[in-house]
């Protein structure tokens, strides 16, 4: 219901407050701190006393977290091919899902192989303008096509499904209600999205980048909400059977469109999923030659040598997402809110206080890392992220977020020394 909804706006917050507070700080500080290339670079060049640990921990987290994050995507996939494709797909040993993952992940590393930062940029781009295009084409059609009867018909058939489904708050709980709104607290520390921050041209177009990025995500997550929405009146009104829920999208755009129009729909839905899968195997890939290979097996490697072990590693971390993935059981939306959490709480405290904080100590970064992840390993595992002391579950990031920012702060204070803080040098 409607009251989903609260992860959107919680996400816009998030997002809003990521580019006020972290991509000026980071645009400014990467280049002041040696022109770092990856976070787990920043983060030793900001704190050179705990320099390896922080490479190495943070390594562990991106190739743990993206691999599962990677795997949601994957997943996405394999439902567009087993919902739109089966017919199409009969020819393959596999199952219609598994091939659909396997094809998914094929294009994918073909183009993050061979184009490397610059064509991800570029895909990214282009496939935001296809996702952004159809959610503003679905939810028009769905409530003024043939069938679907205007907002108000839409809303007389969600009441009769149940109170829940029209209301802001209706069997929302406080502990639900601030659960959805967390999902914002995620966006401080997601690698592959502020790394984006990093390679910014000047600080001087950060304002500008935020307009274009907000503008675009405030439009998209209001077509993906009203798409939820109205298709469910939708598909109610005109007796289609969804048998799952996070087909949505694909049960409508197969049925009311022109098949032309259906393939540009489908080519957007794989926009998003190849977007996402790309850019997180780029961060993964450069961690781990940056922050691994260069800096235990060969620290003298070349740059051609450093990117024939990225590719690699595209690879290798593509190939475990697959294994991830090849369930057809398992939910996108649940896959995405764990490696989301683990990303926000290990990476989210630790960057905004790096950011803003003088005082803060390598050692305070490290344990940063390891409690805020640890914590919502441990959340995940006790199965309180469903149900918590009896009651309804807490999502993962909020204690780990909160255990991070603790772990940052006291151990920082335990372990006061030297200042690690670069000032802005004199002009």
């Amino acid at each position: 219901g409607l009251a989903s909804a609260w992860i959107g706006i919680g996400l816009t917050l998030g997002a809003l407050a990521n580019w006020i507070v972290v991509a000026p700080r980071l645009r400014e500080q990467t280049e002041r701190y040696d022109n770092s290339l990856t976070i787990p670079e920043f983060l030793a060049n900001r704190f050179p006393s705990r320099a390896m640990a922080l490479r190495v921990v943070s390594a562990v987290i991106i190739v743990v977290f993206f691999s599962v994050y990677t795997a949601s995507g994957l997943v996405a996939g394999g439902k567009l091919a087993e919902s739109a494709f089966s017919s199409v797909l009969q020819f393959s040993p596999m199952s219609t899902y598994a091939t659909g993952v396997t094809l998914t992940l094929g294009v994918v590393l073909v183009y993050t192989v061979i184009g490397g930062f610059l064509a991800v940029s570029l895909t990214d781009f282009c496939q935001g303008v296809i996702m952004m295009l159809a959610l503003i084409i679905m939810p028009l059609v769905v409530l003024y096509g043939a069938g679907g009867g205007g907002v108000s018909q839409a809303s007389e058939t969600l009441a009769t499904l149940g109170p829940d489904y029209l209301s802001w708050f209706s069997g929302l709980t406080v502990v639900g209600f601030l659960s959805a709104i967390a999902w914002g607290l995620g966006y401080f520390g997601q690698p592959h999205i502020i790394v984006r921050f990093m390679a910014i041209r000047s600080l001087r177009e950060v304002p500008r980048s935020r307009n274009i990025g907000m503008s675009w995500m405030i439009i998209s997550l209001v077509g993906a909400i009203s798409l939820g929405v109205f298709g469910r009146a939708y598909a109610v009104r005109n007796g289609i059977k969804v048998e799952d829920a996070e087909t949505i999208f694909i049960v409508l755009a197969d049925m009311l469109f022109h098949p032309l129009v259906t393939g540009f729909l489908f080519a957007a839905l794989l926009a998003a999923v190849m977007s996402t899968i790309s850019s997180q195997l780029l961060v993964a890939s450069s961690s781990l030659t940056e922050d691994f290979y260069r800096l235990f097996l060969r620290k003298q490697a070349g740059e051609k040598e450093a990117v024939l072990v990225s590719r690699a590693s595209v690879l290798v971390v593509g190939i475990v997402a697959a294994v991830i993935a090849w369930d057809p059981t398992s939910k996108i939306l649940g896959l995405v809110s764990h490696a989301w959490a683990g990303f926000g709480a290990a990476f989210g405290p630790l960057i905004v206080l790096a950011l803003t904080w003088r005082r803060m100590t390598g050692t305070g970064a490290v344990s940063g890392l390891v409690v805020g992840a640890l914590t919502v390993i441990a959340w995940i595992a006790l199965g309180w992220d469903a149900s918590f002391m009896g009651g309804p579950g807490i999502y993962e990031i909020i204690p780990g977020f909160a255990a991070g920012w603790a772990a940052i702060y006291f151990v920082s204070l335990a372990t006061a020394g030297r200042n690690e803080f670069r000032a802005i040098p004199a002009q």
